[in-house]
């Protein structure tokens, strides 16, 4: 199923020469535009789109420098570095990214998976391993990411997954289907928990957390294409996650785990929101900036 067809930008006509193009030209006139263009990583954003292009691998690329280009493949060569020279992510335009070892589908209507919340997975699953059947949700699903890498670690788990937007939650049901695991995941349609009924032993999310005062530090091309209520909260950057606290609270068993994805810009204002919790964690990505804030749900309940 190659649904992400659906998710390409309106077409670029390139006006097509009548000479054949060789692959390794191709490659160089591309890494040439991209690095005009300001680009990040010109080469690797080149190569990636004409391995889309052509429905090959990289080492296909290297291995047939020679091979020439169809007129049509040169036509949708140009599309894609067209649109990418225009800030719109390569994943957007080839519809898919990896997360975890899987092939994920991608739209506009989801923010990329990136390598930094697969600091939530290695978190979440020493906890979670200790458990016959861990019962987790993950709020604010998305692709689907963090809930189908879960499935794909936790065969023993009962996972459910939220989502607001309709268009995302379609993406993230069409990855589970994608990778077989639509009958291991529960999705539901609704804001952070609202609605549910169960009790959870942990409830994980990559919320929105950036601040609106912040707006001029986030990347262009994220501003420009990824879904904004994805990626700002508000104007702090907690008010998401203020909210999410305490319907965690409440949705989870005694001595279960609340797993969010944060930033340093918003570190201590999480430190203070989870005050009244026990075992506060907080994680740090390659770059030792705080990526992950875990706590447990006090097992007493306080007294004055």
């Amino acid at each position: 199923m190659r649904i992400w067809r659906s998710f390409v930008y309106p077409r670029f006509r390139y006006p097509c020469s009548n000479s054949c193009l060789l692959l390794k030209n191709a490659l160089t006139s591309a890494i040439e535009r991209l690095t005009q263009a300001q680009v990040g990583s010109p080469r690797m954003n080149a190569e990636v789109l004409l391995m889309f292009t052509l429905g090959c691998d990289r080492a296909y690329l290297y291995a047939h420098p020679e091979r020439e280009l169809t007129a049509d493949e040169e036509t949708r060569y140009h599309e894609a570095l067209h649109h990418r020279a225009a800030g719109v992510p390569s994943q957007y335009i080839t519809g898919h990214q990896e997360f975890w070892g899987m092939d994920l589908i991608v739209s506009p209507a989801v923010l990329i998976p990136r390598p930094e919340t697969e600091h939530l997975i290695e978190t979440l699953l020493p906890l979670a391993r200790a458990m016959r059947q861990p019962k987790i949700v993950d709020v604010g699903t998305g692709s689907g990411c963090i809930a189908l890498a879960l499935a794909k670690e936790l065969p023993n788990a009962d996972i459910h997954a939220t989502e607001v937007s309709p268009a995302a939650l379609e993406v993230a049901e069409a990855n589970a289907a994608r990778l077989q695991m639509n009958k291991r995941i529960q999705f539901h349609d609704t804001s952070l928990l609202s609605g549910l009924q169960e009790d959870f032993d942990f409830v994980v999310s990559n919320p929105p957390y950036v601040g609106e005062s912040e707006e001029d530090q986030v990347q262009l091309e994220v501003r420009r294409f990824e879904p904004r209520g994805a990626v700002f909260a508000g104007p702090t950057g907690l008010e998401v996650i203020a909210r999410l606290i305490p319907e965690a609270h409440e949705k989870l068993k005694l001595g279960g785990w609340l797993l969010v994805e944060i930033s340093g810009t918003i570190v201590e204002g999480v430190r203070e929101l989870l005050a009244e919790w026990s075992n506060l964690q907080i994680t740090k990505d390659l770059q030792g900036i705080p990526r992950v804030a875990a706590a447990q749900k006090y097992a007493l309940a306080k007294t004055d």
